[in-house]
């Protein structure tokens, strides 16, 4: 019967499940964004990190998170990483821009950006490790 549950849980998180996983390049003269329409009282959660390999030092980024009316809901510079959370307080087009500070005008740097809204920012793993403890007892 948990099995069952865990299998189900998962169906339902694939068919509703809200979030991106994103690669950019990053060239250090120009910044780029990541945008999203979303629903007002919706949970946001990004993680962001610098993918590189062979770069003397790893570059640093900027970022801003925006809403649809311009509040900053996340700023931070010379950063190789970071995370942010937000509820959005109304519907509308949410903007993440990030930009490479470095001076080197040459280097292009590759971003990760891990999306998620919604359903997608529940802890799936620790609702099927409870799920299996109390299908156990």
């Amino acid at each position: 019967m948990a099995q069952r549950s865990v299998v189900l849980a998962l169906a339902l998180w694939c068919l509703v499940a809200d979030g991106e996983a994103v690669w950019m390049e990053l060239s250090t003269t120009a910044t780029k964004c990541f945008s999203e329409r979303i629903q007002s009282n919706v949970v946001v959660i990004g993680d962001y990190d610098i993918l590189f390999d062979g770069y003397p030092t790893r570059p640093i980024l900027s970022i801003q998170v925006t809403s649809p009316y311009g509040k900053v809901l996340h700023h931070r510079e010379k950063v190789m990483q970071g995370q942010f959370s937000f509820n959005t307080a109304e519907p509308g087009v949410y903007l993440a821009c990030f930009s490479v500070d470095t001076l080197d005008k040459e280097l292009v740097v590759n971003l990760n950006l891990d999306w998620k809204t919604g359903i997608a920012t529940k802890d799936w793993d620790a609702l099927a490790k409870i799920d299996k403890l109390e299908a156990s007892t």
